[in-house]
């Protein structure tokens, strides 16, 4: 069993570094174009404008796509979720009052938001304490918005490693112009000017992908804003409802 593993684990460190070798040589490729662009006075590809800003816009693009991905992924769950149903305790309301327990929790169960979690909660619990009905449904309302908020620390994360990334890259970039320079002792405008825009394509792109994740990370986090304060007042009015005086009580 153990040589197996080892068999696999090699397998995949040889893929691995296959697919890096490659990498490298596509951007290899790229920067020779890019050379030969501009010594031919041609405008830049997208594809070429991206990978003159250096080794550091592999994580940068990669960082992108994933922010992009988790974004869309929580915009849709927490969407979907915090989809508010106006007549859900009105249709409880009418089961509770026919005392079908069964009727009401089914009609909870039965609506796919957040929001019918939380009101089966406190169906299950009718009999108990107020104070405990209550203190149920809280704590379901807890448990769906860690759901809402689960992986969106790394929109955060990203917001501030992305820049990073680029600055270094930029830095990296500038090291690399002037220790050239020291070399070659040709000091010419063009040839550092022509550099140092390559290298700051990192620093823009990496304070983008920044952007995008950080506006992303409050946006979303809105959203669960407004749920909460929905799932309050739907406690609220069903802690009401258990406090009136009617038959299945």
């Amino acid at each position: 069993m153990m040589k197996k593993k080892g068999i696999i684990l090699i397998a995949a460190l040889m893929t691995t570094a296959v697919s890096f070798s490659q990498v490298v040589e596509n951007a290899e490729t790229v920067a020779q174009t890019n050379e030969a662009a501009k010594v031919a006075g041609a405008k830049l590809s997208p594809l070429q404008f991206i990978f003159a800003g250096g080794w550091f816009m592999i994580p940068i693009v990669l960082l992108l796509i994933y922010t992009l991905y988790l974004v869309v992924e929580r915009y849709r769950y927490i969407s979907r979720t915090t989809k508010y149903n106006a007549g859900l305790l009105q249709d409880v309301k009418t089961y509770l009052d026919k005392s079908d327990m069964d009727g009401a929790l089914m009609q909870a169960k039965n609506d796919s938001s957040s929001h019918g979690v939380v009101v089966a909660e406190g169906i299950q619990t009718i009999g108990r304490p107020t104070s405990e009905v209550e203190s149920n449904m809280e704590r379901a309302v807890d448990i769906e918005v860690a759901k809402m908020e689960r992986h969106m620390g790394h929109l955060g994360l990203i917001a501030g490693i992305a820049p990073t990334f680029g600055f270094i890259g930029t830095i990296a970039g500038v090291i690399k112009i002037f220790y050239n320079i020291s070399i070659s002792s040709d000091v010419s405008i063009g040839n550092i000017s022509g550099g140092l825009y390559e290298k700051m394509i990192s620093s823009g792109s990496g304070l983008v992908v920044g952007i995008i994740a950080y506006s992303s990370y409050h946006l979303l986090n809105s959203m669960i804003d407004k749920y909460a304060l929905h799932a309050q007042t739907i406690n609220l009015k069903f802690i009401n409802i258990l406090n009136r005086p009617a038959k299945w009580q």
